[in-house]
């Protein structure tokens, strides 16, 4: 039977399911968020919806070619979501083109929201003097007369309440009533009481048409600042979106004339792979390419955080959206549109702001019912008021603007009504599932941002919680915790093993003895150059340090973890670990392994040569370690997390970098194949942790305890390409941008620079972010909590205190404002988590 390759599905390009991503408008509240992923989830063909309050963005998986983008977008519009689809390119579809695009609509709708409040504000002002007595008359008799007050509520609900009620009423209508619909009846049944009261004065109620007119003015002022909030919080992403280049210029016939020729400008989106492309000093490169003309300096601060210009010149790479600086260069492309580095980031960024942290699902949950919820509790206050309250404590006056005489219950039974109806109002305008529906998303909106300002991709709120909750962190040796550019250090030959001294100097090529004509490091060098491996990087350096003429090879084979074989000049040739050689049936002498292990006890890796069959010799190459990698461990153990380390080397020689580190050699896993990692990252998972040795950074047992050991939760550091495995077994997997395509696709975390001390850096910022969201539902329950039992009226019996429907329309527009604050007060605190 024939074996088929097989290739690695990831979400981005999956086959069977595709993601369509929507911006939506028209959404207030999480009661809004829920309404929109009910319409989405119903659509047939769709798998699943999450929607974003804060970005307004939804994302659908559905089976492929199974859902039309525009029927979708069509559908929420017909609801009261104006919605249009986003294309591969970046456009709307044509049939809604007059749609405005995201950014338009969000100025559109802050320039309306300033014209509405300043409206409010003025009525606002106007109504309130009222209150003012004498000086108020005194100044304008107009206002201590109750039909000019009844004029400016009117004016109120018609202007700047139109769209609370229309809103409200449209909510209502397709069963999905949300926060405006709270508000509009609130507002109406405060307007209508009053408007019976001023028509049929002889019933005796009291006209207060200044609490819509306050209650508008509190709930848009409110909104107001909430949508600046809003903006701050996605200013990052903001900007990170403005980086993608729009033109390019394209050189029409390189073969002629080089970059020297003339050039034509195109959209960036237009350019194909191969093509060559000029960037002058200040233009942005517009695609990820290969420098193949010039010389200059490139600001890769958008990408990894680093302020510091790198210098490209002919063979090295660029990615488009850094900016050129010093020199014009031609640039052959490799990437475009959204296969670039940037255009995934954003991707990338964008998605992790619709990835839910479970925690949010109790908030979402609740925020689904919240709204019938509030309704309920608002004509179960007026009940109980109306019919047993007012005459059970007929004797207390109350205050906050609704007074009650001693005896007004029997004596104007109709006082038992309003005073019934403003608390039913209250209720119905305190509750805020605003506060609810933004927790989550605004605090992921700026943890994610600015984690892709400092070149640390994290990919989501689920992301977040799982950091919170880790206790292990495991490094990948290779490339991970060393360097990855590994040197030769050792060259014996088992001939020389009993004579030599065991350390000696690298020999060179006339002291070593030739194998068919070639030396070890020639041979060696040959059977490398099938592969990309870090030591057969480092071998055929040596070889070319030495000038040293490479055989021709035929026939590679390579086994991943264990070694590589070919035929050099009709022999079979193996390189490789002790494992890989035993396997061929080859025996290696005591004196050997002693070498070999004393080489390991150094820290270096050792390759074993045979040739025809028999051991001919050993190379050692040493690793060294990463500058930040002895700062990183220790960070991470005073942060409380087990430092682990997985390698595929030789045990002794992961003991000799683990203890350059000050690891314990139990919390070395050495041995271990690429494609048995993902394995002991699950063994690790399911090893229950006992007592910890702060100091050693050990799981010791805890025989004291007969309650079983939680598990292990496990963040797996690795470079993204031989560790995939393990990087999606792990709970949270964290990816250096070595591997920058199997990174993106696999690990939870992705480090855009390259650097070990992100990792300290990346988990700090997903606590900060995750502590943030915890902070905020906290408030949201806690404000919903307090604030509804005391609109209902509890303190008013003993204290006499009742909070009226401005003061209710008061805080519940600052419920929202203090959550959206307290997640872009984030950005201040994530340096001190």
């Amino acid at each position: 039977m024939q074996l088929v390759p097989k290739t690695k599905l990831t979400p981005e390009f999956d086959p069977i399911l595709e993601k369509i991503i929507l911006d939506v408008g028209g959404m207030k509240c999480a009661g809004c968020v829920n309404a929109v992923e009910r319409q989405l989830t119903q659509h047939p063909g769709v798998k699943s919806a999450c929607v974003n309050l804060a970005t307004e963005v939804a994302v659908v998986e559905s089976e492929t070619g199974a859902v039309d983008a525009d029927a979708l977008a069509q559908r929420l519009t017909a609801v009261g979501f104006p919605t249009q689809p986003r294309k591969p390119n970046g456009t709307v579809a044509d049939e809604i083109s007059t749609l405005p695009d995201p950014a338009e609509r969000q100025r559109k709708e802050m320039r309306s929201s300033f014209r509405q409040l300043a409206i409010a504000a003025i009525l606002l002002l106007l109504s309130g003097s009222g209150h003012f007595g004498n000086l108020g008359s005194s100044v304008l008799p107009v206002l201590n007369n109750i039909w000019f007050h009844c004029g400016l509520a009117t004016v109120a609900l018609l202007i700047p309440g139109r769209p609370i009620l229309v809103d409200g009423w449209l909510g209502w209508r397709r069963n999905a009533p949300n926060m405006n619909t709270l508000v509009g009846l609130g507002t109406l049944t405060a307007y209508v009481a009053s408007l019976v009261a001023l028509l049929f004065p002889k019933m005796g109620w009291e006209c207060f048409f200044d609490e819509p007119v306050m209650m508008l003015g509190f709930i848009l002022l409110g909104r107001t600042l909430e949508q600046q909030a809003r903006g701050r919080a996605a200013a990052a992403f903001r900007k990170l979106l403005a980086l993608q280049p729009q033109v390019a210029q394209l050189i029409a016939n390189p073969e002629k004339g080089g970059m020297g020729s003339s050039s034509v400008e195109i959209p960036a989106e237009q350019v194909r792979v191969g093509e060559w492309v000029q960037v002058l000093p200040g233009d942005k490169i517009p695609v990820d390419g290969e420098v193949v003309v010039g010389k200059t300096t490139v600001d890769e601060s958008m990408l990894t955080g680093e302020a510091v210009p790198v210098i490209k010149q002919p063979g090295d790479m660029v990615t488009g959206g850094t900016l050129n600086q010093s020199g014009a260069i031609a640039i052959q492309t490799t990437r475009t549109g959204n296969d670039t580095t940037l255009a995934r980031i954003v991707a990338l960024v964008e998605a992790a702001q619709t990835r839910k942290a479970p925690v949010q699902k109790l908030a979402d949950t609740v925020a689904g019912y919240f709204t019938y919820g509030v309704l309920t509790a608002s004509v179960l206050t007026f009940v109980f008021w109306y019919f047993f309250g007012t005459h059970i404590w007929a004797d207390v006056s109350m205050s906050g603007g609704m007074e009650m005489m001693s005896h007004a219950t029997h004596e104007a039974p109709h006082s038992s009504l309003l005073i019934s109806l403003k608390l039913a109002i209250a209720v119905m305008v305190v509750a805020c599932p605003c506060a609810l529906g933004l927790a989550t998303p605004t605090a992921i909106l700026v943890g994610t941002a600015m984690g892709a300002e400092r070149g640390l991709l994290i990919k989501g709120g689920d992301v977040l919680e799982k950091v919170h909750k880790l206790n292990t962190v495991v490094f990948d040796k290779t490339g991970t915790l060393t360097t990855g550019n590994p040197i030769v250090t050792d060259c014996l030959l088992i001939e020389e093993m009993g004579s030599k001294e065991l350390h000696s100097p690298l020999p060179s090529t006339d002291a070593i003895n030739r194998v068919s004509a070639y030396s070890l490091i020639q041979l060696a060098a040959a059977v490398e150059s099938g592969t990309h491996h870090p030591l057969a990087k480092a071998i055929q350096q040596e070889a070319q340090q030495q000038q040293l003429s490479i055989p021709e090879a035929v026939e590679f084979h390579t086994e991943p973890g264990l070694g590589v074989s070919a035929v050099v000049e009709g022999k079979v040739v193996l390189l490789g670990n002790w494992d890989w050689l035993s396997w061929h049936g080859i025996a290696i002498n005591e004196t050997a392994q002693q070498v070999a292990q004393n080489l390991a006890t150094d820290g270096k890796t050792v390759v074993c040569v045979a040739v025809g069959g028999a051991l001919a010799g050993l190379i050692a190459v040493s690793d060294p370690l990463r500058p930040d990698a002895q700062s990183t461990v220790d960070k991470l153990r005073q942060m409380g997390l087990r430092v682990m380390l997985l390698s595929g080397d030789r045990q002794e020689a992961a003991n000799a970098i683990a203890k350059q580190l000050g690891l314990d050699s139990a919390d070395v896993i050495a041995g271990v194949p690429p494609a048995k990692k993902a394995a002991a990252i699950q063994a690790l998972q399911n090893e229950g942790l006992g007592t910890r040795d702060w100091g050693l950074g050990k799981i010791l047992p805890n025989p004291q305890s007969s309650i079983p050991n939680p598990q292990s939760v496990v963040a797996m550091v690795g470079d993204g390409i031989n560790d995939a495995p393990a990087l999606s077994q792990a709970d949270v997997g964290i990816a250096l941008h070595s591997g920058t395509d199997v990174a993106m696709e696999t690990a939870e975390i992705v480090l855009m620079r390259d650097r070990l001390n992100d990792v300290v850096e990346s988990i700090q910022l997903s606590r900060a972010t995750f502590n943030k969201i915890r902070q905020n539902l906290f408030w949201a329950f806690a404000y919903n909590t307090v604030g509804i039992p005391l609109a209902a009226g509890v303190l008013f019996p003993s204290l006499g205190f009742v909070l009226n429907p401005s003061g209710a329309a008061a805080l519940m527009a600052f419920s929202s404002v203090s959550v959206v604050t307290n997640s872009i007060l984030l950005r201040r605190l994530a340096h001190h988590p």
